[in-house]
C-alpha cells in the first residue's frame, strides 16, 4: 500500500516508524542504561497479587524492559511496530514479541495483567488515541492495570523532526482514559525529586473496569 492509499493517521504512523527503523541500533545503544525501575515497580506494585503477571510491553523497543519483568520472575509480551526492534527484542529477552502497529492492534481479548506503555503512546494521534486505548482495555483482564509515560505539554501535536508527537497535560489525558473505560488509580511526574517545570514526563496507572 502506498503512502497516498493509507489514512492520515496510518500514513503518520508509518513515517514515524521509519524514523525508528533507521535508527534502530543506535536507539538502542542511547537508551540501553536508561532507569525506568521507578515506573516498572509503579505497575507492579497495583497489579493483583499472587502468581508471575502476564505484562504487555506496549513499545517495547530493543527489548529492554522485557527483560527486566522476565528477570523478574514474570511473563512478559513485547509488541512493537519496527521490525528491527521486534528481531532485537526477541534475541535479547528470549520471549514472545509481536509486530504490530499501535493503529491496528490484535490482540486477545481479557489476555494481560498489565500494560507497560513507557514513552509510547504520545506518537498515537489524538484523533486516534480513543480507539487505541479502548482496544487495550478489552486486553486486559478485569483489574488489569494500565501504565503509561507521556512527555507531557499543553496539548499540541504534530511533527517532531520525523516523529509524531502529542503532549498532553494531566486534564487531556485522563480525559482520554477515563472515556475509554479506565478508572484513574494515581500519577506522578518524572525524574523524582525535582521542581515540577524540570519533570517534562507524566506517568499515569490507571484500572480495568
Amino acid at each position: 500500500m502506498s503512502e497516498t492509499e493509507l489514512s492520515e493517521g496510518d500514513a503518520t504512523t508509518e513515517r514515524t516508524l521509519e524514523h525508528y527503523e533507521s535508527r534502530a541500533e543506535g536507539f538502542r545503544d542511547g537508551t540501553a542504561d536508561h532507569d525506568v525501575s521507578q515506573n516498572i515497580n509503579a505497575l507492579l506494585s497495583e497489579l493483583k497479587p499472587g502468581g508471575p503477571q502476564r505484562i504487555l510491553d506496549l513499545g517495547c523497543g530493543p527489548g529492554r524492559d522485557l527483560v527486566a519483568f522476565r528477570d523478574l520472575g514474570h511473563h512478559p509480551v513485547g509488541l512493537d511496530g519496527t521490525r528491527a526492534f521486534v528481531e532485537m527484542a526477541r534475541a535479547e529477552a528470549g520471549v514472545e514479541v509481536l509486530h504490530q502497529n499501535f493503529l491496528a492492534l490484535d490482540l486477545p481479548e481479557a489476555s494481560f495483567d498489565g500494560i507497560f506503555a513507557n514513552a509510547t503512546l504520545f506518537h498515537v494521534p489524538s484523533a486516534e488515541l480513543l480507539r487505541v486505548l479502548t482496544d487495550l482495555g478489552r486486553s486486559l483482564r478485569a483489574g488489569g492495570v494500565l501504565f503509561s509515560s507521556n512527555p507531557r505539554g499543553d496539548n499540541h501535536e504534530g511533527w517532531n523532526g520525523e516523529r509524531y508527537c502529542v503532549y498532553h497535560d494531566l486534564d487531556q489525558w485522563r480525559a482520554y482514559a477515563l472515556s475509554a473505560g479506565f478508572e484513574e488509580i494515581r500519577h506522578y511526574y518524572r525524574p523524582p525529586g525535582l521542581p515540577r517545570d524540570e519533570q517534562p514526563w507524566l506517568a499515569s496507572l490507571w484500572r480495568n473496569r
